[in-house]
């Protein structure tokens, strides 16, 4: 008789995140799951309570790793301005690479399938020091609202094919970074490029 499958916490997440990506939420089922680890369904009930609770535990792990990438690219920059770019540009790369995680962080979820908040608070860390250090520590939480509504709001029209008037997104995405940068820190020049 061959020997069982082992589940482990990272086979589980790698097996889910891959079908989440390739067949998107709503194909990201237990018995998806289970085919891609080799088990029946009901082997997942050890690890996860429901439907629900797996779409809630890829969540987490997608947040956590959006926040060490945000993490590593602020580790690289030397000022606010360098490390607010290095913050979207990361945010960005990680849209495009993984629309339908992305999605399970900045999307329309049922409150039982979002991802913590542990998890979400860990992710949004860097953004918030970030935003001190432009704005000030009376308008941090103001500035991260904005810079990441509006890093989010670039990326979820560019992810939707919703730029249709031509021109270069790559320079409408640094001419809005430039002038966000501006205004969030107060009209003074920015720093960094």
């Amino acid at each position: 008789m061959p020997t069982p499958t082992r589940i482990t916490p990272e086979s589980l997440h790698a097996a889910a995140a891959e079908i989440l990506e390739r067949d998107g939420r709503d194909g990201l089922t237990m018995q998806a799951v289970a085919t891609a680890l080799g088990v029946r369904a009901p082997s997942l009930y050890k690890h996860v309570r429901d439907r629900e609770h797996l779409v809630r535990t890829v969540a987490d792990g997608v947040a956590r790793e959006l926040g060490d990438r945000v993490d590593a690219a602020v580790a690289a920059t030397t000022d606010a301005p360098s490390a607010a770019r290095a913050i979207a540009a990361a945010a960005r790369r990680f849209a495009h690479e993984r629309p339908n995680g992305y999605a399970l962080v900045f999307g329309p979820l049922p409150e039982s399938e979002r991802a913590d908040r542990a998890a979400l608070d860990r992710a949004s860390a860097a953004v918030m020091e970030v935003a001190r250090r432009l704005a000030g520590e009376e308008h941090a939480l103001d500035a991260a609202r904005t810079l990441t509504a509006w890093m989010h709001g670039f990326t979820a029209m560019e992810l939707a094919g919703a730029f249709r008037l031509g021109g270069d997104l790559d320079r409408a995405w640094e001419f809005g970074m430039e002038h966000l940068l501006v205004g969030l820190s107060g009209g003074s020049a920015v720093p960094g490029r």
